[in-house]
């Protein structure tokens, strides 16, 4: 059985803020009020992104935002313009394609938008020692975000950072119910963990950590690698620029082929 729940108690977090405590005292909190929410070995614990910026003071002006996002721009796959504005969607510092380099304005101060944490792996594997050290269980911790996807409509939490949580269910090389050989079949268990939780958090609803339970086959003793492995950029990636984009390439090297 799958179960997920939103963390109590987490309250505004601020540059500088021990997140870690921050998180643990909510959980301690939580478990005294409902018995049943006590961390035990195997859960996941998803932490949204954006207290982690704030916590690391990824806080920059709202004015600043254009320059925000080139700042975190490592490559232009799109750019449209429209009604609203223009909209780029780019691969950030962190090889994560998404719209405007996740440079968030929701869910902050009015005035500010936040940068996407600085190494959110990194910042798993804190707070998974951390965690661990408080509560004595085997947990596994996974920083989420949201995202758009290319053929679809809305958005949908991925997981940006992971530590002692299988991000990847490797398939290929073992059969289906009947019988075939599976040659391209993985299954990214971290985003769907982190979108499963995003059921019992939301934007909306002041509740930026989720707890996962019923994964524990997913959860590591080791730290593992880190959700950087669930990126597809370079020569993997089959989509690396938007149609647009690339008429106007094809245009430009036609053009100078002739020249």
């Amino acid at each position: 059985m799958l179960t997920a729940w939103g963390v109590p108690g987490i309250g505004e977090v601020r540059p500088g803020d021990d997140l870690a405590a921050l998180l643990g005292d909510a959980l301690a909190a939580d478990a005294l009020a409902r018995p049943a929410t006590v961390l035990a070995d195997g859960d996941v614990l998803v932490v949204t992104s954006k207290v982690v910026s704030k916590a690391e003071g990824r806080v920059v002006h709202a004015a600043d935002r254009e320059a925000a996002i080139t700042a975190e721009t490592v490559r232009v796959v799109a750019t449209r313009e429209h009604p609203g504005g223009v909209t780029r969607i780019v691969e950030n510092r962190l090889g994560l394609v998404m719209a405007a380099a996740g440079v968030d304005a929701s869910n902050t101060d009015e005035g500010t938008v936040l940068l996407l944490p600085e190494d959110p792996d990194a910042t798993a594997r804190a707070l998974r020692a951390a965690l661990t050290a408080r509560f004595g269980v085997r947990v596994g911790v996974l920083v989420s975000d949201t995202a758009g996807r290319p053929w679809r409509q809305g958005q949908t939490d991925i997981a940006i950072g992971a530590a002692g949580v299988r991000v990847l269910d490797d398939l290929r090389g073992t059969t289906d119910t009947h019988g075939r050989p599976l040659q391209v079949s993985m299954a990214a268990l971290a985003d769907e963990i982190a979108a499963a939780a995003e059921l019992v958090k939301g934007k909306a609803t002041g509740l930026p950590v989720a707890v996962v339970r019923g994964m524990g086959h997913a959860v590591t003793p080791e730290d593992g690698a880190g959700a950087r492995v669930l990126v597809r950029t370079g020569p993997d990636d089959m989509f690396a620029e938007g149609t647009a984009e690339a008429y106007a390439r094809g245009w430009k090297d036609a053009a100078d082929a002739g020249a």
